[in-house]
């Protein structure tokens, strides 16, 4: 019986514990906010003069390879005198804090989660002004990539049940299910969404190594393959139209690296071959030099009158979800 009675006693004072060191934890609510909004805590002052504009030369700078300039993030400027409750859990948030030390931080979850909080501090504004325009890419690939992260778990909800993919070319990517195939003719994959002005769209290929070679003319040998897959794969709405690139934009280039493997990355203006119809365009060419191929995913919005800011981070998550076998 005391037997039964101690350990009565012990889970009790167990339990107890647990309780105790639960509630000791701090609770984080979930974070919100539109995609693409930055939230910047700021003295109206500050945000009005010289460093406001620094700032917005930062965070609101038009992105290269949209038809019409939109900015890089939209902002929302708060008083620190405002920033509480609902108001600080936004996903991105970028605090200018004055008389203190110059220094800039990089911040997880202060408030909510998942959150990206960046402080710049400084006792000057010369000071603030340095720091945001010396870090001005770290601070636009933070907010970015939390915001790619951000979509890619919002589609997660509702994911795509296709296994041609996978059989086909041997990689996985993640879209939802709203997402319907277009197209699918050997191993080439043509996956659309319909929106309220237009569609949103991911080709998916592969290429033999020796379709594109590493040298001066790599964008030409990228953009007449893109070309040339347009014409053999997505017609346009009129007889003898399909997709191809606009030649009077300039196309940005950069390498980078996907899922572990080098990755060419070309953003343009695409067009309708004979139709009066345009928009942007991501491509990705992946070096799979495992399976002696390149993985080719490109991502490109038709949405007349409307900003497409949003759509391309959209397909740009897409594509970067990629795992190749």
């Amino acid at each position: 019986m005391r037997h039964i009675i101690f350990s009565a006693l012990s889970l009790i004072l167990l339990m107890s514990c647990g309780d105790k060191k639960n509630s000791n934890e701090r609770y984080i609510a979930d974070s919100s906010g539109a995609i693409n909004n930055v939230s910047v805590v700021t003295e109206n002052d500050l945000w009005d003069g010289s460093v406001g504009e620094a700032i917005r030369s930062v965070l609101a700078k038009p992105i290269y390879g949209l038809p019409q300039d939109e900015p890089t993030f939209t902002i929302s400027q708060i008083p620190p005198s405002v920033f509480s409750g609902f108001v600080t859990k936004n996903r991105t948030v970028l605090k200018i804090e004055t008389n203190k030390e110059a220094g800039i931080e990089f911040l997880d979850n202060v408030y909510a989660k998942p959150q990206k909080v960046i402080v710049i501090s400084g006792k000057t504004k010369k000071q603030i002004i340095d720091l945001v325009t010396e870090n001005e890419t770290k601070i636009v690939e933070t907010f970015r990539n939390q915001e790619l992260s951000e979509r890619l778990r919002q589609m997660a909800k509702s994911p795509h049940n296709f296994k041609g993919i996978k059989e086909k070319l041997g990689l996985t990517i993640q879209f939802d299910a709203i997402y319907r195939i277009a197209k699918e003719a050997d191993n080439f994959f043509w996956i659309r969404k319909d929106i309220t002005t237009g569609t949103t769209n991911l080709l998916i290929y592969e290429l033999p190594m020796d379709a594109i070679k590493r040298n001066d003319s790599v964008v030409n040998q990228i953009i007449k393959i893109r070309d040339s897959i347009g014409k053999q794969y997505i017609e346009g709405p009129v007889e003898g139209s399909y997709l191809t690139t606009e030649n009077a934009y300039t196309p940005f280039h950069e390498e980078t690296i996907l899922d572990n493997k080098p990755a060419l990355v070309t953003k343009g203006i695409w067009d309708v071959k004979n139709a009066f119809m345009g928009g942007p365009f991501i491509n990705y060419a992946i070096e799979d030099k495992t399976n002696n191929r390149w993985v080719v995913l490109e991502g490109f919005a038709f949405a007349p009158s409307v900003e497409k800011r949003n759509y391309m981070l959209e397909l740009e998550a897409i594509i970067k979800s990629v795992k190749i076998d």
